[in-house]
């Protein structure tokens, strides 16, 4: 891609100048038309990938794969907790190597954006914060309060300081090009008033002062003062404008998808929308897009927030989360970045002319001095295909969509015509059988008293934990007497339990009497049922479990979890018995966690029982364990934890992260392109596990005996899990005759002729797979959609033995949609199109 080559060549030479000359600079500034590099204005394309929520071994392929889908910039926000677990004390290691992460995108020639913060939100844990900051005395959080501001500026001062010592901004010759300050700050700093106001404002002039020579962004932030650039997050910018004249448009979280929450069904955005919102910022003279995911990623250990955020991040992103490419997102997405590329000298030089086409069309049309022309057709019609005349020819245009003419007259790219391949992923199981469980359960009889202290009273559980484990014991004991109505065939007694919680699970003499859990949606929830009492004295356990730590909202530090109460038994012949203030004993953790069970080195510390018991009796509250060998080939792994209930997992000690069979609800009833966008529209697995497959980084296995271990809360059967492998089976194919793409191009003016071909269709499988059938192939008018094609009305005879010849046996392969190339024109005067479905094996 020649821009790229541009790009490399300008910051090979300012790297030159900057290491050999000190009197030469590289700069990074801008003015109301765009980010300007080297003297440069630009058009950037930008993709969030954070990365902690991958592995170091996958950050070169994924920059690689963001890179060749026409990114130019890889944005990360910068993860507190993680970095600063404790005062002072610093973590840069591993998944946390921000320096290589930086580094990793430098070499791959492209530039970076730094997102401090630090509050991040990000549905991370505690929004980023680290959780001792909620124990600094007098503070509070996000506002003119200076425990607050000392403790962030230290942070961001540390970060800053980092990224200067390894020569990492462009200014030093770097990859670094913007740094942003806070983040989505606009509308609590409404709510605060004065306090809201004098914070930002301190926050903007604290981050500029520390010279980084690049400049600074605060995304949703109306009144971000001088120098700071004020940017859009959201699924549509169009309508957006900085607070001045003189700054440059900047979208800086571009929604791709969205996350998801256990119990809530998968949200999925289609390319078509997405390619449509950035086009319409673009033309409206946006000059930055940072898709927020381009790879979402992980949410490894307990980094998930919210609460009840998934382990996976996968955000419908074009880079799934186990960094596969994603289908026909990834590469319709490229296709516009191509096509708008072709527009960048136009659009870095004039300011847009609107045209109306009609009563719901217009074209946005860039005429610089220099007689470049571009052009943006927009059709916001959700019905209907609109036919437009502009420059004297007519342009049939999609409903919701626009066509790109870097030429004003040729149309290169329609955000709603589709004409990459779609890709089938399926999760293969590998080998049913391959682990040999063994089980300790977790003594519930009795708490370990050297841990343990008691309370007269309900206690916060995160005052307590500090967020060391997600796991928080309440134990109690009430005395029964033996005339209770209960005892002679009267009613069993209810226990009530009000929880801030997320989870709960209730124990009544060492055995398992119910569970129930809230939602991301309400912060309370009541345990109410029956329960079992026994003459004498009786045991009340509660096991209040965190699913993730707020991570938004107004003061979310001073949010409460756990079991606040009230706790009282209803049903007795004394009537209600308030538990709530009598002595409470308490215990942080799990014994398992204790006695550190998922590390390789503590496993032979206890007595094991064999696994097969397992599926006889399955209990709560219990640790699997078992080793496997790592299997051949490189696809990615996942664990199918469909037979389990609620927990966590970990590989060789490291956290795969939390789990729960949780079912979606909610209505999934198809999705249309056309029309705004919004999670809800457009929902798929309901009735389904929210999560299913869990993510199994390669890196972390070993060749043999890698140790699994599991902590099940409700008793789910292990010996169901497989390791699968996550592949592609199927590829298609959906492309129109004389679909115009492009030969040849470039975004230095039109100094070469732009240059179209017939359009080809394109299948790839993934690695070590070559295409081993053709399951339905058809030029002509076919019907449907991937995995769902029917013959039309017309149909070339040669369809399926053109396709075969062409593409069976091979990894990719390309067929030109053309009438010679199919024998005959099987209906002519007709628009023909090629739909292919194809299989994938090994």
């Amino acid at each position: 891609m020649e821009t790229n080559s541009l790009s490399r060549c300008s910051f090979v030479l300012c790297l030159i100048l900057c290491l050999g000359f000190e009197l030469v600079q590289c700069s990074v500034t801008y003015d109301k038309k765009a980010i300007v590099i080297n003297g440069q204005r630009r058009i950037l394309i930008s993709g969030s990938i954070h990365y902690p929520r991958s592995t170091p071994e996958m950050w070169e392929d994924l920059i690689k794969k963001a890179k060749e889908g026409g990114l130019d910039v890889v944005e990360t926000y910068v993860f507190w907790n993680v970095h600063e677990p404790s005062p002072g004390n610093y973590n840069f290691e591993g998944r946390y190597d921000l320096v290589r992460f930086i580094n990793t995108i430098q070499k791959a020639g492209l530039y970076a954006q730094l997102r401090i913060g630090p509050y991040v939100c990000a549905e991370w844990n505690f929004g980023g914060f680290p959780v001792w900051l909620k124990f600094v005395p007098g503070i509070s959080f996000r506002t003119d309060n200076e425990p607050f501001k000392m403790a962030m500026k230290g942070f961001t001062e540390k970060i800053v300081n980092l990224m200067k010592s390894e020569n990492l901004f462009e200014s030093q010759g770097g990859p670094i090009i913007l740094s942003q300050i806070e983040n989505e700050y606009g509308p609590r700093g409404k709510i605060l008033g004065d306090a809201g106001h004098e914070y930002m404002t301190w926050a903007a002039n604290m981050a500029v002062g520390l010279g980084t020579g690049v400049p600074w962004v605060m995304c949703k932030e109306d009144d971000a003062p001088d120098p700071v650039i004020n940017t859009c997050n959201g699924f549509y910018c169009d309508t957006f404008s900085p607070n001045r004249p003189y700054k440059p448009k900047i979208w800086s979280e571009a929604w791709s998808g969205w996350f998801t929450e256990f119990g809530g069904p998968i949200y999925q955005r289609p390319v078509q929308d997405l390619a449509f919102s950035v086009a319409q910022f673009i033309q409206v003279g946006g000059s930055f897009v940072n898709y927020y995911m381009y790879h979402g990623g992980t949410n490894f250990g307990r980094s998930a927030g919210g609460p009840f955020i998934t382990t996976s991040y996968d955000y419908d992103a074009p880079l799934d989360e186990y960094g596969l490419i994603r289908q026909p997102k990834y590469g319709h997405l490229k296709e516009l970045h191509r096509a708008i590329k072709l527009c960048e000298h136009a659009l870095v030089s004039a300011d847009p002319t609107v045209i109306s086409l009609g009563g719901l069309q217009q074209a946005h049309v860039f005429s610089p001095e220099s007689g470049a022309c571009a052009a943006f057709l927009s059709n916001y019609d959700t019905n209907s295909t609109a036919r437009v005349m502009f420059n004297n020819m007519h342009y049939n245009l999609p409903p919701w969509s626009i066509s790109i003419l870097p030429d004003c007259r040729n149309v290169v790219f329609n955000t709603a015509k589709v004409g990459v391949q779609t890709s089938q992923m399926e999760m293969v199981p590998i080998n049913t059988e391959m682990f040999s469980w063994e089980t300790f359960n977790e003594d519930i009889s009795s708490l370990d008293e050297s841990s343990t202290f008691t309370y007269p009273g309900l206690l916060e559980q995160i005052n307590v934990t500090r967020d060391r484990s997600d796991y928080l014991w309440y134990t109690t004991s009430v005395d029964i007497g033996s005339t209770e109505s209960f005892f002679h065939g009267g009613e069993l007694p209810t226990l009530d339990v009000q929880s801030r919680g997320h989870a709960l699970h209730v124990f009544i003499n060492g055995q398992l009497s119910g569970s129930a859990s809230g939602t991301r949606k309400t912060r309370r929830f009541t345990f109410s049922e029956k329960v079992n009492l026994q003459p004498g004295p009786n045991r009340i356990a509660l096991l209040s479990v965190a699913v993730g730590l707020p991570n938004i909202g107004g003061q979310f530090e001073t949010w409460e979890t756990g079991v606040l109460g009230p706790v009282a038994l209803h049903g007795l012949d004394q009537g209600k018995w308030d538990l709530s203030r009598q002595k409470w004993t308490y215990q942080v953790g799990l014994k398992g966690e204790v006695m550190d069970l998922v590390s390789t080195n503590a496993v032979s510390s206890v007595d094991w029982m064999q696994g097969s018991l397992i599926a006889q009796k399955q209990q709560p509250l219990t640790w699997h364990k078992a080793y496997f060998n790592a299997p051949e080939g490189d696809e990615p792994l996942a664990l199918d934890m469909g037979s389990m209930g609620k927990g966590q997992v970990w590989i060789n000690g490291q956290s795969i992260g939390r789990y729960w069979l949780a079912y979606a609800s909610g209505s999934c009833n198809g999705c249309s392109y056309s029309g705004r966008f919004r999670p809800p529209k457009c929902q798929v697995g309901c009735g389904q596990p929210t999560q299913r497959w869990y993510h199994v980084p390669r890196s972390w296995l070993k060749s043999s005996q890698n140790l699994l271990v599991l902590f099940e809360e409700l008793g789910g059967d292990p010996t169901r899990i497989s390791l699968v492998k996550r592949s592609v089976t199927g590829v298609c194919a959906d492309v129109t005759e004389y679909h115009s793409t492009i030969k040849n191009w470039h975004t230095e003016s039109h100094e070469k002729p732009m240059e179209f071909h017939k359009a080809k269709a394109h299948l790839q499988c993934g690695p070590g797979q070559s295409i081993s059938s053709i399951k339905f192939a058809s030029y002509g008018t076919p019907l449907g959609t991937c995995g769902s094609f029917q013959q039309g009305p017309c149909h070339s005879p040669a369809s399926y033995a053109i396709l075969e010849k062409n593409c069976i046996g091979q990894q990719r392969c390309s067929v030109t949609i053309s009438n010679s190339n199919f024998r005959q024109d099987p209906c002519p005067n007709v628009l023909k199109r090629l739909s292919v479905e194809a299989i994938c094996s090994p």
